[in-house]
């Protein structure tokens, strides 16, 4: 393979924009493994005291990603993610105006590799989501494994990820002041494997747990669909089947989270790497679906509600997939 290397006189902005990226990259693949070992270190060191007294945080702390998180302003406004928004670039459309005294919860789709637009738009203040919907504060809901990694946890909190687990998930919507929006990437990490660029293969309809959550609470319901999402890496082919996906499925079954080979572009060459394709994402916030609330939701009640959801969400992507760089003959596929 013919290695195609960036030129020496790439711009300051974009060098600063792949390094943001780039540590955005490292974040999501390895910071986890580099706190864990860290605070390992620092317990087998002459600093174990150290070690000990943020174990009893720790513990006094454990149920933190359930009930809310603790999101930081400080940190969701660095100026590291406005380099990051603009690599791409990233762009997040408001459909409707939002009530600040309803919650909601936000289906996401794609999952894509690494969620980008999740991230970018919904853990930073880079694509100004504060300034697009005031009075709502936004939550990435996220596997509940990556809040048991010390140090990391505390990080991720800061952006306003919380634990996707069903009591983080009732605690959000559940808030009678309203204002607090759930982002949920429903696909969730099967969904990952199918990622590729023109994939528009979304997993739904066996996903019905945040539509009885929704009921229950009487939250609003609002689909999102992330244009571009799938674009940003290449994957291994991985057919249904195939002994490669059928060990991806068993990784996933076992650990929780996806494994796809995934590659794209480099730091300093264009052939072959971690880092994501410069293209181009639009996240599309539609039109809240008006959920009454329901204590005890029958069977029947959530399949309507999540065919309704359904329907929704695919007039949102035929209403807009024109203008983001689809065609006519387009359209997604739930399984």
């Amino acid at each position: 393979m013919k290695l195609e290397f960036a030129p020496l006189n790439v711009p300051l902005q974009r060098r600063l924009q792949t390094a943001a990226t780039l540590q955005w990259v490292f974040s999501f693949l390895a910071l986890a493994q580099c706190c864990l070992a860290a605070f390992v270190l620092l317990a087998l060191s002459d600093w174990w005291t150290v070690a000990l007294l943020y174990a009893g945080w720790l513990w006094l702390d454990w149920d933190t990603p359930t009930c809310g998180g603790r999101r930081s302003q400080w940190v969701r406004s660095w100026s590291v993610w406005d380099y990051f928004r603009d690599y791409f670039p990233l762009t997040l459309i408001k459909s409707v105006d939002l009530e600040p005294n309803k919650n909601y919860i936000f289906g996401f789709h794609p999952h894509g590799v690494l969620v980008a637009g999740a991230f970018g738009n919904f853990c930073t203040e880079a694509s100004g989501f504060s300034r697009l919907f005031p009075g709502l504060r936004s939550h990435l809901l996220m596997l509940p494994f990556w809040f048991r990694v010390p140090l990391f946890r505390d990080y991720i909190m800061c952006g306003g990820l919380v634990s996707s687990c069903k009591a983080s998930l009732s605690h959000l919507i559940s808030r009678p002041a309203g204002g607090n929006v759930a982002v949920i990437v429903v696909g969730g990490a099967p969904e990952a494997l199918e990622a590729r660029p023109g994939a528009l293969t979304l997993q739904v309809r066996n996903r019905k747990g945040f539509i009885k959550l929704a009921l229950k609470h009487g939250a609003q319901l609002v689909p999102v669909f992330s244009f571009g999402e799938n674009e940003l890496f290449d994957q291994m082919e991985n057919p249904t089947g195939s002994p490669l996906r059928k060990l991806q499925n068993r990784l996933q079954s076992i650990m929780g989270v996806a494994m796809p080979l995934f590659h794209a572009r480099g730091v300093f060459q264009y052939s072959f790497g971690l880092m994501p394709y410069r293209k181009p994402i639009h996240t599309v916030v539609g039109k809240p679906i008006s959920v009454v609330q329901t204590l005890s939701p029958s069977c029947e009640d959530i399949d309507c509600l999540h065919e309704l959801y359904m329907q929704k969400l695919t007039e949102l992507f035929e209403q807009h997939k024109l203008n983001y760089g689809l065609y006519e003959h387009q359209h997604l596929t739930f399984i």
